[in-house]
């Protein structure tokens, strides 16, 4: 992120001093100072209930802080800019959000009218729609799905639905939110391999999650929260995630873990 930055690149997203309770003097997030930059593929690691779930509902402009600012592509993220119509729709086509669960954003009665319903919304012609929904299923690998409940899915098959659904609108953004949870083995590689690919065609991958196993291959930069829900460290895969001691305090490893760094299958 210094690097970034001292290569002059935009955050398209700055946090200053943003703290959010959900229940008056219980802090969720406490004092966040935080920028994003463009095109970057970044973890943020924390144990549960440190507030990774928060940070990216307010970045998606779900949720809004209790204190602090938060700016969006240079203008502040508030409830009142996302009632300008010409923001809101900018920003919902800029950004897309994986929910944990996926079940959380299924609600059409088939997969077919669950990747079009984004795209409708944007206004595009029937046309356009349809090949939107083709072209999606294709790449992620569901055109078999097309005709089916997305309620009758496997897990794995669920989230793919889920994220076809945000890509159909191809947002420079994706945020995701444990996005492994519950998932089987083959369908945690094909996610990696997925979200590596994302990557390397420009998209800024923001990931939160306590699973470690994913982080170097998917991360170019790790932000660790504590439990106290602000910023402990904030660097390089390989930089942070050797430090045993750090991972110890911050509750994401036992003691007698043995987690190791180094053997991931992707380098860059």
């Amino acid at each position: 992120m210094k690097d970034a930055l001292q290569q002059g690149l935009e955050p398209i997203f700055d946090l200053n001093n943003v703290s959010y309770s959900y229940i008056q003097n219980q802090l969720v997030l406490n004092n966040v100072n935080l920028q994003l930059v463009r095109g970057e593929s970044l973890v943020i690691l924390g144990a549960n209930g440190s507030g990774k779930s928060t940070l990216l509902k307010m970045l998606c402009g779900l949720i809004h802080p209790t204190s602090g600012q938060i700016l969006a592509f240079g203008r502040e993220l508030t409830e009142k800019t996302l009632q300008e119509p010409n923001f809101l729709k900018e920003f919902r086509q800029s950004v897309g959000f994986i929910f944990q669960n996926s079940e959380a954003q299924l609600f059409s009665t088939t997969v077919w009218d669950e990747l079009a319903f984004a795209p409708l919304q944007a206004g595009l012609p029937a046309a356009e729609v349809r090949e939107r929904v083709e072209d999606t299923a294709a790449l992620v690998g569901i055109q078999s799905l097309l005709n089916r409940s997305p309620h009758r899915l496997s897990g794995g098959e669920k989230k793919k639905v889920a994220l076809a659904c945000v890509l159909t609108v191809n947002p420079g953004v994706l945020f995701l939110d444990e996005p492994t949870n519950g998932l089987d083995p083959r369908t945690q590689f094909w996610l990696v391999e997925f979200l590596i690919a994302l990557r390397e065609a420009g998209k800024t991958v923001i990931t939160a999650t306590h699973d470690l196993s994913i982080v170097e291959d998917i991360a170019r930069r790790v932000v660790i929260f504590s439990e106290d829900h602000t910023v402990a460290a904030d660097g390089k895969p390989l930089e942070l995630l050797p430090n045993r001691r750090l991972l110890l305090e911050l509750n994401l490893i036992h003691e007698r873990s043995h987690f190791h760094v180094g053997g991931s299958r992707h380098h860059g």
